[in-house]
C-alpha cells in the first residue's frame, strides 16, 4: 500500500485504509473518502501543500499531513 501523497499526478488508486485522529477520519468520511473508494491524485500546490484529489465527480483539496494517513492501492492505467 502507498500513502496518497506518494502518488504521481493523474495516478489513480483505491483507498485501502484511513488513519489519523478520530476527528480527521470523521471529516474525511464527511468529504466522501471511504475504504474501497476510487480516487485520482490531481496534483500539489506549488509549495507542496495542499494536495488536490478527485473522488467521483468531486474535486477536493486536503492537507498533505492528512493525505499521508490515507493508504491506497494504485490502479493500473487502462
Amino acid at each position: 500500500m502507498t500513502p496518497l501523497d506518494s502518488l504521481k499526478p493523474q495516478e489513480r488508486g483505491r483507498i485501502h485504509s484511513i488513519t489519523g485522529s478520530p476527528a480527521v477520519v470523521q471529516r474525511l468520511a464527511e468529504l466522501g473518502l471511504f475504504e474501497g473508494e476510487e480516487i485520482q491524485f490531481l496534483g500539489k500546490a506549488p509549495l507542496g501543500d495542499p494536495l488536490e484529489i478527485q473522488v467521483g465527480t468531486t474535486t477536493l483539496s486536503i492537507r498533505k499531513k492528512d493525505a499521508q494517513g490515507i493508504l491506497v492501492q494504485t490502479l493500473t492505467q487502462e
